[in-house]
């Protein structure tokens, strides 16, 4: 021990974050063990370490007594004349009083060990567990790390792409890999491309001992779960990228997404003076072309949320301009009839029927839609209940799928 080991311990400690004081704990504790080990024994030594210096002391604790207790194991005799300590755990008065002159009997005393054989063993020794703690701790301070990072997003650098589609990624201080199914379709990556995750989950694998191969994204126990497709990467986005929604000015409602295709997230100003959606559209429309270009061109909707059910119905199904909407809510069923023109049918529908399809996932209303010809077909026909499904070219009914809906 010396002040190059303090001095490297510091260095640990600023790099890595890993404590000094724990390493120099850690080291305390191999000397105990080794002695123990040589002893069978720990509770009678006692172990010195400074914390400036690095220099380091073990004693040997030994009880004063007039007379020794017979019946001590001949083997720990031979390990402490090897010592140069006195037999067993007890000291002679006679031989204490050469240690501490003013000890009496009951008294316990202090014998340093100084043999370089021993001192050699325990020095390999404590090398071996220092390392172990080192590795424990860099482990533990990476997880810590990104386990702060969970339900945020990450900035990593592709290293490869493996033969099922599973993309290695450089973090920082670890490496993840973004699976297949968490990738958003049609989406390549290059080796070197920087692309930016969700951290979906951190974990140690010890501690999930239930998780299978397939779910593990490894840097020896740590698991770190990482998405592109999921709604909340847009919204962490459009946090990152918008400072009123930053600030608290506007807040996000709700998200409807179809990864890589498009997306429609409703927002509402709790500051009468602001305009929801020009504040997350930006000047020309600079801030979400910024959202767009990060997503691979996914086309984004952003729509101003109503606390009027209607009105609510009205701008998520936006480009599209609906006739009139019926909108229907009670605590089992949430369902909305919308009426728009027929040279808006196909519109408000989308292509194979998205954008009545987000629109119902973004609302919660089930969305029924209806052109203004097949809706005066139905009021003309007062002894036949319409059928959607015999109308099914004029009129569709998209029912809500939760699943990709994000709400605060």
């Amino acid at each position: 021990m010396n002040k190059e080991l303090i001095l490297a311990l510091e260095a640990l400690e600023k790099e890595n974050g890993i404590s000094k004081d724990i390493m120099l704990d850690t080291i305390e504790k191999s000397l105990r063990e080794e002695f123990k080990q040589e002893f069978n024994t720990v509770d009678n030594c006692e172990v010195t370490l400074d914390r400036v210096t690095g220099d380091f002391h073990i004693y040997a604790l030994r009880t004063v007594v007039d007379e020794l207790t017979p019946g001590e194991a001949a083997e720990d005799a031979k390990k402490s004349q090897k010592l140069n300590l006195p037999y067993g755990r007890e000291i002679l008065l006679e031989e204490a009083k050469k240690i501490d002159p003013k000890c009496q009997a009951g008294d316990t005393v202090k014998i340093e060990i100084k043999s370089e054989a021993f001192s050699r063993r325990a020095a390999k020794n404590a090398k071996g567990i220092i390392v172990q703690k080192i590795r424990e701790e860099e482990k533990a301070a990476i997880y810590n790390e990104y386990h702060s990072k969970e339900n945020e997003i990450i900035t990593g650098i592709v290293q490869r792409i493996d033969e099922k589609g599973n993309v290695l990624v450089d973090i920082g201080r670890t490496q993840t890999t973004l699976r297949k199914n968490e990738c958003v379709k049609g989406e390549t990556f290059q080796r070197g491309d920087r692309i930016k995750l969700y951290v979906l989950e951190v974990s140690n694998s010890s501690k999930n001992a239930n998780n299978t191969d397939k779910d593990k994204e490894k840097s020896g126990s740590l698991i770190i779960k990482v998405s592109r497709k999921t709604p909340l990467l847009v919204k962490r986005l459009f946090e990152q990228e918008v400072s009123e929604i930053k600030d608290g000015i506007v807040k996000i409602v709700s998200i409807a997404r179809e990864e890589g295709s498009r997306t429609k997230i409703a927002v509402k100003a709790e500051d009468p003076n602001v305009d929801p959606v020009g504040a997350c559209v930006g000047v020309n429309g600079a801030r979400v072309r910024a959202i767009v270009n990060e997503l691979g061109n996914e086309q984004i909707d952003v729509i101003e949320w109503s606390d009027n059910p209607a009105q609510y119905i009205f701008n998520a199904l936006s480009p599209a301009k609906a006739v009139s909407i019926s909108a229907y809510d009670d605590e089992n069923l949430k369902k909305a009839t919308v009426v728009v023109s027929d040279q808006q049918l196909s519109l408000a529908i989308g292509k194979a029927g998205q954008n009545v399809r987000l629109a119902a996932k973004l609302t919660g209303y089930s969305i029924d839609i209806k052109s203004e010809s097949a809706m005066e077909m139905e009021n003309g026909n007062e002894e036949t209940e319409y059928d959607s499904e015999t109308e099914g070219e004029e009129t569709l009914e998209f029912t809500e799928n939760t699943s990709d809906v994000v709400e605060e």
